[in-house]
């Protein structure tokens, strides 16, 4: 049985540490997908195989890895990240308190010379106290090289390790043995070693302080859940924590509490604030019988109910295990930008060691070893991968985390890129512009029938269909209170209607291109159903024993705010169409009132993928918006299918995005995140080549032969740790960004 497991990693230092914990993931027997986040460190692996087996294949690459199995271990591993993020401020004020002492006074000239009387002395004592900070303060740079290196995988540990290794070892062999190298050659780098070291754990620091932040969005949906529950037992209520709730306890809740688990109401009534789910801002009543969800807060009354989803099946920890799997997914760029980043820092090495030579081979000069050392030592320094790796995956996780505040639920990161190209809206009528709640409006009866006896007839027989017009005339019947009859030989007849025995007559309920099938006569209503039609109703025909009895209007009321959504597609330049099985008057008369812009009608449910696929040939890109099993083909080979929340599992399943409010506006919102998130990436993205573009050949040294500078390796070690802050800051500014005309429905305010 396939299932996806979420894991934490350690030990990543750079983006060419994923293509090596994937692939290692990937050898494992029955993994399908693996997607290494590492903005968050985690891991989402797909397929039938076990946590134990995963973790074992990721500790052989060299890395360390733990379940996330509940909610609970998300809080373990922020807290064991931000004990890290204080180890690298301690390790970064050590070193910076000798090298910065080292540097300003090697600039201010007071440093005793090599060669003088107390210079050897002076300067082992030195070599020693910057060994002990690259021990206690880059150790973990060190120990990621040897393994990077037993792993036969080159990664950002081993630059560092090579670099201030590099520096810190010609140091010493000046200090022991200064002969070995030409006068002007005899320098020592032990500050550039601690400084480098001091910069790079402060920049580590800083962007894992900021990319705690673009996690937020999980963090206020874990909120959500109270970390203990009111429980009967023995006739007496305890308070236990929520994961000692077991399938079927009787739970108590009291007004202003949040809902522990999903259950259903057994006891008493009360309303419930259910907009982190729904969206929805009024309050729902709640009476026995009805069911509640993990996180809702309870309004007014005190009621007990019978748990019946707990831990990670609850609809709360659903939709976080939804948000957390899109964060770790990659889109199309993503994934193109860690092949990159895979071979990155073997291509570094390589240049620098060529850095190296032509300076040794064409620089001439006793400093030529002097500026070989210092540029490849340079290079090593500055090209650091991190900001590339950072780039897409940073800038995911902050898009997926703000749809989700808006109840848009972005099922994986090629959705969230498409959702931006998206030129056409072909949206399902019945539950996704209208409510999907359709009721009787009218009935003309003909002949001798009237209106209860067409409604008794019409009830009984679609009594046993499951269609949302049968349900309206089902419940218009039992308002009535009239006893159903027995019903025989019933037939369903796909995108028509039914077909029926009562009392041993045949009965016929359905489109005009039913009746016509049967050839029903069905002029003397013509002009009545047109009517109604016009009015947005749609006619349901009825013929008992070949003789037209009379028609019946339904009407679904469109939802308040699919005006508004539909304008805002529009305002982006957006086509919007209306797909639909209903007839072509009723269908005509609520684009009407919507403003869509082409209207397809009386299609059948299994050409709806049709419509889809001939839209795509035109070459437009396009979305579908449903909430029926008979959009589930067209929602899954539309370019990006939105499942409307209330809809079915099944479309739901089918989709990229389910929007949890059932509102239009959410599709509006995921396009407007999905456009803000790309820019986000494309400028991460061009900031980091360009970055590496400009650094690696300052590094190795294109300038000096028109200005005569080297850049000192200890701004190489600043620019390589600001450059992964900038990333991470240029991305956290999703945070802030809001739909146009949106408020966010899940607010910290509420935890």
């Amino acid at each position: 049985m396939s299932q996806t497991l979420h894991l934490s990693i350690e030990g990543m230092s750079c983006a060419g540490c994923v293509a090596s914990i994937e692939k290692a993931i990937n050898g494992v027997d029955s993994v399908t997908s693996a997607n290494v986040n590492f903005a968050e460190h985690t891991a989402t692996v797909e397929g039938s195989t076990n946590a134990e087996a995963v973790i074992a294949a990721i500790r052989l690459a060299g890395y360390q890895a733990s379940e996330l199995s509940s909610l609970d271990d998300t809080a373990d591993k922020e807290q064991a990240e931000f004990v890290y993020y204080r180890q690298l401020l301690k390790q970064a004020t050590l070193a910076a308190l000798v090298g910065a002492p080292l540097f300003i006074a090697g600039m201010a000239g007071i440093l005793p010379p090599l060669t003088g009387p107390n210079g050897p002395l002076f300067w082992l004592l030195i070599a020693l106290a910057t060994l002990g900070v690259m021990i206690y303060s880059g150790g973990h740079f060190f120990l990621g090289a040897v393994k990077s290196v037993r792993q036969h995988n080159a990664n950002m540990d081993l630059l560092i390790a090579l670099g201030t290794g590099t520096a810190w070892l010609y140091s010493l062999v000046i200090v022991i043995k200064p002969e070995l190298v030409p006068a002007l050659a005899q320098h020592v780098y032990f500050e550039a070693a601690a400084v480098i070291i001091a910069l790079i754990n402060l920049g580590s620091a800083l962007e894992m302080r900021a990319r705690g932040k673009t996690s937020q969005a999980i963090k206020q949906l874990i909120g959500l859940q109270p970390k203990t529950a009111c429980v009967v037992r023995d006739n007496k209520e305890v308070n236990i924590l929520i994961e000692e709730v077991v399938i079927d306890d009787i739970l108590r809740v009291k007004p202003g509490e949040r809902i522990a688990v999903d259950g259903v109401v057994i006891q008493g009534h009360s309303s419930l604030d259910e907009s982190m789910i729904s969206g929805e801002p009024l309050a729902v009543e709640k009476q026995p019988g009805d069911q509640v969800l993990a996180g809702t807060i309870n309004k007014s009354g005190s009621f007990l109910f019978q748990a019946k989803r707990i831990g990670k099946d609850t609809t709360l920890a659903q939709i976080i295990n939804m948000v957390r799997t899109a964060q770790s997914s990659k889109p199309a760029i993503g994934r193109l930008v860690d092949k990159i980043a895979s071979v990155f820092v073997p291509a570094v090495l390589i240049i620098a060691v060529l850095a190296f030579l032509a300076w040794i081979n064409f620089s001439g000069g006793e400093q030529a070893l002097t500026y070989a050392i210092v540029t490849m030592m340079t290079v090593l320094i500055i090209a650091c991968p991190c900001a590339l790796g950072l780039a897409t995956p940073i800038s995911i996780m902050a898009g997926v985390g703000k749809a989700a505040l808006y109840q848009t639920l972005i099922r994986n990161g090629d959705a969230l890129q498409q959702a931006g190209k998206l030129e056409t809206i072909v949206l399902d009528k019945t539950g996704t512009v209208t409510q999907g709640k359709p009721g009787i409006s009218k009935m003309i009866p003909r002949g001798n029938w009237d209106e209860n006896s067409l409604l008794l007839w019409a009830g009984s027989a679609e009594a046993n269909s499951e269609h949302p017009l049968a349900e309206a005339i089902v419940s218009a019947a039992k308002e009535q209170q009239l006893e159903l009859l027995p019903v025989t030989d019933f037939a369903a007849i796909a995108g028509q209607g039914i077909r029926a025995e009562l009392e041993n007559k045949s009965l016929l309920l359905g489109t005009r291109k039913l009746m016509q099938s049967f050839d029903i006569d069905i002029q003397a209503l013509v002009s009545q159903a047109a009517e109604l039609e016009q009015e947005a109703n749609t006619v349901i025909f009825i013929a008992i024993d070949g003789e037209l009895a009379g028609i019946i209007g339904i009407s679904d009321a469109i939802k308040s705010d699919s005006f508004a959504a539909i304008e805002r597609m529009h305002q982006l330049g957006l086509e919007v169409m209306l797909l639909t099985g209903d007839n072509r008057a009723t269908a005509d008369a609520v684009a009407r009132q919507l403003g869509i812009d082409k209207v397809i009608a009386e299609v059948l449910p299994q050409d709806k993928a049709g419509q889809i696929a001939q839209l795509q040939r035109q070459g437009k890109v396009v979305a579908m918006v449903g909430d029926g099993i008979n959009d589930a083909p067209a929602l899954a080979l539309a370019d990006v299918g939105f499942a409307i929340g209330t809809g079915t599992d099944v479309a739901i399943e089918s989709a990229d995005i389910t929007l949890m409010s059932g509102s239009l506006h959410g599709v509006v919102d995921a396009i407007e995140i999905s456009r803000a998130t790309v820019k986000n990436i494309k400028q991460n993205l061009f900031g980091a080549f360009i970055y590496n573009g400009l650094g690696i050949p300052i590094a190795a040294g294109v300038l000096f032969p028109f200005t005569g500078l080297l850049l000192n390796p200890m701004i190489a070690g600043a620019a390589m740790a600001m450059s992964s802050l900038t990333v991470v800051t240029n991305a956290n500014r999703l945070r802030f960004f809001k739909p146009s005309g949106r408020q966010v429905l899940v607010k910290e305010t509420q935890l």
